[in-house]
């Protein structure tokens, strides 16, 4: 499935003195491809510097390991942290400067130590210009009505379920914006660790992750600041679950996210967070679950014989065969049946059977309309999907 992004080996790599420049490059190159992290894992024998694009971790570039100390020492000295303890994690912010910080809202950086020495991964968080409207996401018809219709009621609660980078936040930003501009005057408040997407019209929350001003006490605290419509960067806890599902009955509309593999497998964690089975059905509307497949490269996309178009590689797409990323959802709204069940308190086999009797579109079926107009590949899609037979 393509090959490795951009490889490069430098046997007589830089001095130290030219770590600061070899860093900065980094960084610039890994902005403009557009990686969403850069993973600086060292060896024996060298230190790897991997590029996450378009999800997919590739080697970029090998450096001897004789510079391992050095790199990551510059990585801390741009993120604030600690030079001279090297034996306990950190974490940082990096500010980048130039032509580049206009494209760029946030960098972080973690440092771990291993048997190896230092590794660091630095996340990169980008303005998302193409991404503003519901209608930009890519989601089929019937969904993107359903979720304009959630984002005009008066209460009860959305949930959007999936992995970590499968797009959750855009999506629920975007809802947001639909809903500022669809309906104004609405009080919309959210509660993110940390606000990764700024959203004109919304009053926008930090929490800390260390702080007292944790999920479940902002939770309660605006509560009583009169908002309309809430968001939560994520339910990770019975306490925010319990705020959250009774935000939901008392006459608000709450968004969230949560990661969970299935719809069914959300509503039921929420169960086995304590929440009692009759306030998830009258509190949850939908669950809506989405996954991010990479877009095969327009520039060197090749016919296949499995499909469409299969990958190649080439200088666009660094090598990978694949650019950009389009998504894929399955939407499940409870209706009476599924409430029965959930009061019932059916196990996940049982509710999965009961979506499928009644025709619910799966994540891989939603899928197969990208692979049959040649926007991916089906390794691609029973790779997001974690189906088996996937491409590595």
């Amino acid at each position: 499935m393509g090959g490795a992004a951009h490889k490069k080996d430098r046997e007589d790599g830089p001095d130290a003195q030219d770590v600061v420049g070899l860093v900065d490059d980094l960084l610039g190159q890994a902005i403009d491809a557009g990686a969403s992290d850069i993973h600086f894992e060292p060896g024996a024998q060298q230190l790897d510097v991997k590029f996450r694009l378009d999800g997919a971790l590739s080697l970029f570039e090998r450096l001897p390991a004789a510079l391992s100390e050095n790199v990551v020492a510059r990585l801390k000295v741009l993120g604030g942290l600690l030079t001279y303890r090297n034996d306990i994690p950190q974490e940082g912010r990096i500010e980048i400067s130039g032509d580049r910080s206009s494209r760029v809202t946030d960098v972080r950086l973690a440092i771990f130590p291993t048997i190896y020495g230092q590794r660091a991964v630095v996340r990169l968080f980008y303005q998302q210009q193409e991404l503003l409207e519901l209608t930009q996401l890519g989601f089929d018809g019937p969904t993107e009505t359903a979720l304009k219709v959630i984002a005009a009621q008066n209460q009860g609660v959305l949930l959007v379920t999936g992995p970590a980078g499968s797009g959750k936040s855009t999506t629920l930003a975007c809802i947001l914006r639909h809903l500022v501009r669809t309906l104004p005057g609405k009080s919309v408040v959210t509660l993110e660790d940390p606000v990764e997407i700024r959203i004109d019209g919304v009053t926008q929350v930090p929490i800390t992750p260390h702080g007292q001003m944790t999920f479940p006490t902002a939770l309660r605290s605006l509560l009583r600041q009169d908002p309309q419509v809430l968001m939560i960067g994520e339910i990770r806890d019975a306490e925010t679950a319990r705020i959250a599902i009774e935000a939901g009955l008392t006459g608000h509309l709450l968004m969230s996210t949560m990661h969970s593999g299935t719809p069914a497998g959300a509503l039921l964690r929420l169960l086995e967070m304590g929440i009692e089975p009759y306030q998830v059905t009258s509190s949850v509307s939908a669950v809506l679950n989405q996954r991010l497949v990479r877009r095969l490269c327009v520039d060197c996309r090749k016919p296949g014989r499995d499909g469409p178009f299969e990958p190649v590689g080439c200088d666009a797409c660094l090598g990978t065969g694949f650019k950009g990323r389009a998504l894929i959802a399955e939407m499940v709204h409870l209706d009476s049946e599924l409430r029965k069940a959930l009061l019932a308190k059916a196990d996940l086999e049982e509710l999965e059977a009961l979506l499928e009797r009644r025709g619910h579109v799966t994540l891989a079926q939603d899928g197969r309309r990208l692979v049959e107009d040649g926007t991916t590949t089906q390794g691609e899609l029973d790779r997001a999907c974690g189906t088996a037979g996937a491409e590595g």
